[in-house]
């Protein structure tokens, strides 16, 4: 998993040479924000998937700010924001509003571009969006914060067990015995 992360995630080159990233200066350069251990990467994930569905603009300086006040993997958290993108953000928007709706109790709008695109109307669909966004940040981000705790745990434990196999005199591994009595 280890070796994955490092070939997908940005380089830490890349990261302080970005000029949008460059309000953080010297801060970029704690070692923390670019380790790749259980903690830093389910937090990093954890700061990127709520940060992904919020309804503002800034998403990357945002998981920027908060990877690196919570001290968690910057690249990681910066790159899963990108998760809505403009292909993927209209229906995730509508998504959170439903959600909204259904929380708030009120009738739910279809998916008519005339009335989303109508200014007048986002004062009525802004309430159910934020609550509905804000719903969909927190699940998102913890059910991303406990896979991530999970999969490692796994992973760590299956190389664990396959490090004993390996380790185990081929006397005490079991086989089969044929012995029959004559």
């Amino acid at each position: 998993m280890k070796k994955w992360l490092k070939r997908v995630t940005p380089t830490h080159k890349s990261i302080i040479e970005n000029p949008h990233l460059g309000l953080f200066g010297t801060l970029l350069h704690d070692p923390n924000l670019w380790h790749l251990n259980r903690r830093s990467v389910a937090g990093a994930f954890a700061v990127g998937l709520f940060v992904m569905y919020l309804p503002v603009i800034g998403h990357t300086l945002i998981a920027a700010g908060l990877a690196i006040f919570l001290r968690v993997n910057l690249p990681i958290a910066v790159s899963l924001v990108w998760i809505s993108n403009p292909i993927t953000i209209p229906p995730m928007l509508y998504f959170a509003y439903v959600i909204g709706c259904l929380v708030l109790g009120l009738d739910i709008e279809g998916f008519n571009v005339h009335f989303w695109l109508d200014w007048h109307n986002w004062l009525e669909i802004l309430g159910p969006l934020v609550l509905g966004c804000l719903i969909c940040s927190i699940i998102c981000s913890v059910l991303g914060y406990l896979a991530i705790q999970a999969i490692w745990r796994w992973k760590v434990l299956r190389h664990l067990h396959r490090r004993r196999e390996r380790q185990r005199p081929e006397s005490q591994i079991s086989t089969p015995s044929s012995s029959r009595q004559t």
